[in-house]
């Protein structure tokens, strides 16, 4: 027998390779589905079947073109409706992958056709089970996705997924071993562990959601406190749903190498947006005026999906050498699928065809210290509200990067803006989107909050996180 969890730390996603003979199955596969298919072809295996616990929100899965590829079944739970051909599985239907039995346990309330997997051994015991997001380690998937206006609340489906907990999971022996879809950093829920699998006994023991007494109690813990999900969430789940492009077509068009007179064309003619994946402090230093900075180095794809709202937007990359096809494959991930090329020689070679550049002023915690101690400034903190609570500089304003283009008018346009956010990653984002709109009076503070808490500036009291309501 073979497990084999395949996690992609930049979007917090495990998928999972299960092997018994000759027998192979996939669960949740991400949209590149090249290291699967080599996998069951390194381990002379066939890939029988592609088991989805429900329709992703925050990725794009690789379900349709892995069962073009090979021919295997798609399963999905209960309820589920896919515009393709797929199984759609009844609660409690077993099927056999060699000496394996995976067993689908409906269980509702992170969406309507979530389900589990429990994994029998060859004895018929249980062994591990594939919970998607329904059960993460520390958490529990977020119930206000499948909300449909007043009919079904992110109440009701918090007491769903109280009801498939307590009744589908909670009764299985303690030594079962748990593998979720995301660990830490995912949006799916909101407080995942770093860890990325567990015994269901501990989680019993750890998990704030497990050890809630009453159902009421439960729901109320578990929808407290839940962010607005990103634009893009409900975009991916119609491509899940529905079907999308070959993602090897899609990966092939956003390689297309671009002169700066082509890309300069392409941007005009089609409005694409110029999207910089550089690092912020190299690209603050010359950037096409009007691009974005989103650092592939950092939660790139989840960023994008938040900031960028239209998944149909024209994207052009800019790009350090070597990097570009995985920023295209990184998109394509999230359904971010019509990019239209990449600046061939990268930034110098703009430059070396005179085209005009800009740039964005970016100055040391220290100095940052120094203009505060001197007068009044006008600071604005583009971390989440909870970072911003448990410490900050005082009198700083806090605009969530998230939620930047809702809160505009908190910058100024007349007195400069210093932005930072915990590291300098966000914050250059966030001084890209307002460089793009007309902002020229924006300083980044390079380093964040980790640095300016070095300095002798004056901070608010700490707050540990945990104690934040």
């Amino acid at each position: 027998m073979i497990i084999e969890q395949i996690y992609t730390g930049c979007l917090a996603q495990g998928a999972y390779y299960i092997q018994s003979g000759n027998d192979a199955i996939i669960i949740d596969p991400l949209r590149e589905v090249a290291p699967y298919l080599e996998k069951a072809e390194r381990n002379g295996a066939t890939i029988k079947y592609i088991f989805e616990t429900h329709f992703h929100a925050d990725f794009v899965s690789g379900h349709v073109d892995l069962a073009k590829r090979t021919g295997a079944a798609i399963v999905y739970g209960p309820t589920a409706t896919p515009s393709f051909e797929a199984i759609i599985a009844e609660d409690g239907q077993e099927f056999k992958v060699g000496e394996l039995t995976i067993r689908v346990l409906h269980t509702p309330g992170h969406t309507m056709e979530s389900s589990c997997f429990l994994l029998l051994d060859p004895t018929g015991k249980p062994h591990s089970i594939f919970t998607g997001d329904t059960l993460f380690i520390g958490d529990v998937g977020r119930p206000d996705l499948a909300q449909k206006g007043a009919e079904l609340t992110q109440e009701d489906l918090a007491g769903m997924l109280y009801d498939s907990l307590h009744n589908k999971i909670m009764g299985l022996p303690d030594e079962l071993i748990v593998y979720p879809a995301h660990g830490a950093g995912s949006a799916c829920g909101k407080n995942m562990s770093k860890e990325t699998s567990d015994t269901l006994g501990n989680q019993k023991k750890t998990n704030y959601a497990l050890k809630a007494e009453t159902k009421e109690q439960f729901i109320k813990e578990v929808t407290d406190g839940l962010l607005p999900p990103p634009y893009y969430f409900p975009k991916n789940v119609a491509l899940n749903k529905h079907g999308y492009a070959d993602v090897e077509e899609v990966v092939g068009r956003g390689l297309t190498a671009l002169t700066p007179e082509q890309f300069e064309m392409v941007v005009n003619e089609h409005q694409a947006l110029v999207l910089d994946t550089r690092a912020p402090q190299t690209f603050k230093d010359a950037f096409i005026p009007n691009a974005i900075n989103i650092g592939v180095n950092g939660d790139f794809a989840p960023w994008v999906g938040t900031l960028i709202t239209d998944i149909q937007q024209p994207i052009v990359i800019v790009a350090e050498a070597g990097s570009e096809e995985e920023v295209v494959t990184r998109l394509s991930r999230v359904g971010y699928d019509n990019t239209l090329g990449f600046l061939k020689g990268g930034i110098e070679a703009w430059k070396a065809a005179g085209k005009e550049l800009d740039q964005i002023e970016s100055i040391s915690a220290e100095e940052f210290a120094r203009r505060h101690k001197a007068g009044s400034l006008k600071v604005v903190d583009v971390r989440r509200e909870s970072e911003y609570q448990a410490e900050h500089v005082v009198e700083a304003d806090n605009v969530p990067l998230a939620y930047i283009s809702e809160h505009m008018a908190t910058f100024s346009k007349t007195d400069t803006n210093y932005i930072h956010c915990a590291g300098g990653y966000r914050s250059m984002i966030a001084a890209s989107i307002l460089k793009s709109r007309g902002y020229d009076n924006i300083i980044d503070i390079a380093g964040g909050f980790k640095a300016i808490a070095e300095t002798d500036i004056n901070k608010t009291a700490y707050v540990c996180p945990s104690t934040l309501k």
